[in-house]
C-alpha cells in the first residue's frame, strides 16, 4: 500500500471517539481523520468503571482532570469489592496500588505470610492504603502519586467529551449508516464505505469500532473469532441506571449471584447497575427480576438486555483494518478492563502507525502484543470464577470444575506452593493484584521466601505494625470522598 493519508473510523461510542481524539491530537496535521457513525445505531455504553491506566491516556492527550471529571459526572475509584465470590457472605477488596513494603527479592506477601505463622499479622488488606481509604469512604490526591486511583464515569458523556476534543483538532464526523464496504479486488484491502444516502467515504487505513458485529474486521474480512465461553460461560447482561440514594463510595461493588454477578457503580448523578449471567442457568426474565430486586434507588430507564460471546478476534489487525473495543473481542467487565484494552490498542497503533503503508511485520507485531495482553486479562478474570469454594449452584459447580488455561494453572500452582507472583513485561495486572485476588478467593501460600526469616519475630512484628499504623493514619487523615468531589470536580446538575 501507499502512504497513509486518510484514516476512517467506522463507529463512534467510547472506542471510536477515544481513537479519534488521540489520532487528531497527535496526527491531525498530517493525516485526514474521519469518523462515521449513525444516530440511529445505539452504543452499548454501560461500562462505567475504569482502572488507573486511563490517567495515563488522559495525560497523554493533555486532558484537564477536573474538567473531564465534571463533564462525565465522574467519581474516584480505589478498587473493586468482591462479595460472595469465594463463598456466600464473604467479601474482599482488590485495591489499586501496592500492599505493604516489598524487598527486592520478595513481595510483601512473604513477610505477611510468616507473620501469620508467628501470630503477628493482621488481615492482608490492612497494609494497603487504597484499600483502607476505600473502606473508610475517603479520598484525596497525595504527593508523588501516593494514592493510586481510577474513575467511575458516564461512558456516553466521555465519548461526547472526546468528540469535542477530536473535532477541535481536525477530526471530521460523518453522520450516516454504513450499508456497503468496498475492497480492492487483488489485495482484499478495504478502500471505501458506502452510506445509506449514497455517499462514499474513501480511506487508506480503517479502524473498526462497530461493536460486537465487527462490520469490517469480521463481516468483511472474515477474520475469525476465538471463543472463550468454555472458560467464561456468562453470555448475557442486564443494565439499568438508578437514582443515587447515598453519597458515592470510592470503589466498585461486584456481587456474585447464583448464575453470575452484579455490578454497582456510583457516579455523581446516578448509579450504574447490571447483572452479568449465563443464559444456560438463568432466563432473561429471571435475571431482570434478580437485578431489580437488588438495586437501590428508583430506576431511571427500563432494563436493557445485552447478549455477547466472550472471546477475541484471531487477528486484531487484518490487512488495513484495525479493530478496537467490542469489534476486537469481549472480556466481561469484571475487572473494568474494557476501556483499558481500547486505550492500549490505540496507543499501540499510534506507536506503530504505518505512515509509509501497511507492512506485514507491523501487523504481526501488533497482533502478537495484543494477544499477549488479552490472554493475561482473560486468565485474571477466569481466576475469580474458578478458584472458589462455592458449589451451591450448577453455575458455580461448572466454574469450579472446568479446565483452565495452562498459563493460569501455573500461576495458581506457583503462588500456592511458594507465594510467588512474577509479572512479565507490559503485563497489565501487577504482583499485588494477583496476590490480593488469589488470597481473596482462598489460596493461601504454603510457604514464604527465606528473606522473611532474616528478621526476628520481634522485628517482624514491629515492621508489620509500622506499615499498618502508617496506613491507618494516612487513610484516616483524608477527607470523605464526597467532600473531595464537591470541592475538586463537582458536576453540574443533570
Amino acid at each position: 500500500m501507499n502512504k497513509i493519508n486518510r484514516v476512517v473510523i467506522a463507529g463512534g461510542g467510547t472506542a471510536g471517539w477515544m481513537a479519534a481524539a488521540a489520532m487528531a491530537k497527535v496526527l491531525g496535521k498530517a493525516v485526514d481523520i474521519q469518523l462515521v457513525e449513525s444516530d440511529v445505531i445505539g452504543t452499548v455504553g454501560v461500562g462505567e468503571a475504569t482502572i488507573p491506566t486511563l490517567l495515563t491516556y488522559n495525560r497523554l492527550l493533555g486532558i484537564n482532570e477536573r474538567e473531564f471529571m465534571a463533564a462525565t459526572q465522574a467519581t474516584f475509584k480505589l478498587g473493586i469489592e468482591f462479595e460472595n465470590w469465594k463463598e456466600k457472605n464473604h467479601s474482599y477488596i482488590h485495591a489499586f496500588g501496592i500492599t505493604g513494603k516489598d524487598h527486592w527479592t520478595a513481595g510483601f506477601q512473604h513477610f505477611w505470610r510468616r507473620g501469620l505463622d508467628v501470630g503477628c499479622a493482621s488481615d492482608y488488606g490492612e497494609y494497603c492504603l487504597e484499600l483502607s481509604a476505600a473502606q473508610k469512604g475517603r479520598f484525596a490526591h497525595l504527593n508523588e502519586n501516593g494514592l493510586n486511583y481510577a474513575y467511575h464515569l458516564d461512558a456516553s458523556l466521555y465519548a461526547k467529551f472526546l468528540r469535542t476534543m477530536a473535532e477541535a483538532h481536525g477530526a471530521k464526523r460523518i453522520e450516516g449508516k454504513i450499508v456497503d464496504v468496498t475492497q480492492n479486488g487483488e489485495s482484499g484491502y478495504v478502500t471505501a464505505l458506502t452510506l445509506d444516502d449514497g455517499r462514499v467515504v474513501e480511506g487508506d487505513l480503517f479502524v473498526d469500532c462497530s461493536g460486537f458485529r465487527g462490520l469490517l474486521i469480521e463481516e468483511t474480512l472474515h477474520t475469525g473469532y476465538e471463543d472463550w465461553t468454555h472458560w467464561l460461560p456468562c453470555d448475557s447482561a442486564i443494565a439499568v441506571q438508578t437514582e443515587s440514594v447515598s453519597e458515592p463510595i470510592p470503589y466498585t461493588r461486584s456481587i456474585a449471584h447464583d448464575s453470575g454477578w452484579q455490578w454497582r457503580i456510583p457516579l455523581q448523578h446516578r448509579t450504574g447497575n447490571g447483572l452479568v449471567f449465563c443464559s444456560r442457568y438463568q432466563s432473561d426474565d429471571d435475571a431482570i427480576k434478580t437485578l431489580m430486586d437488588n438495586i437501590e434507588g428508583k430506576p431511571l430507564v427500563d432494563p436493557r438486555v445485552l447478549k455477547f460471546r466472550t472471546g477475541t478476534r484471531r487477528k486484531h489487525w487484518n490487512r488495513n483494518v484495525v479493530s478496537l473495543g467490542l469489534a476486537s473481542g469481549f472480556i466481561e467487565p469484571l475487572e473494568s478492563t474494557s476501556i483499558h484494552l481500547i486505550q492500549r490498542g490505540i496507543l499501540r497503533l499510534m506507536r506503530m502507525f504505518p505512515s509509509d503503508g501497511v507492512k506485514q511485520s507491523d501487523i504481526d507485531e501488533f497482533n502478537a502484543q495484543t494477544k499477549f495482553e488479552t490472554d493475561g486479562v482473560r486468565d485474571f478474570i477466569i481466576l475469580h470464577y474458578h478458584v472458589t469454594d462455592r458449589r451451591d449452584t450448577p453455575f458455580w459447580r461448572q466454574c469450579a470444575g472446568m479446565d483452565i488455561p495452562d498459563s493460569l494453572q501455573h500461576r495458581i500452582d506457583l503462588f500456592r506452593e511458594t507465594g510467588r507472583v512474577f509479572k512479565m513485561s507490559d503485563e497489565l495486572f501487577a504482583e499485588n493484584s494477583w496476590t490480593q485476588v488469589m488470597l481473596g478467593q482462598g489460596i493461601m501460600p504454603e510457604g514464604h521466601h527465606p528473606v522473611a526469616d532474616v528478621m526476628s519475630e520481634e522485628e517482624l512484628a514491629r515492621f508489620l505494625d509500622h506499615v499498618k499504623t502508617n496506613v491507618e493514619r494516612a487513610a484516616s487523615s483524608l477527607p470523605t470522598h464526597q467532600q473531595y468531589i464537591e470541592r475538586y470536580c463537582k458536576a453540574a446538575a443533570m
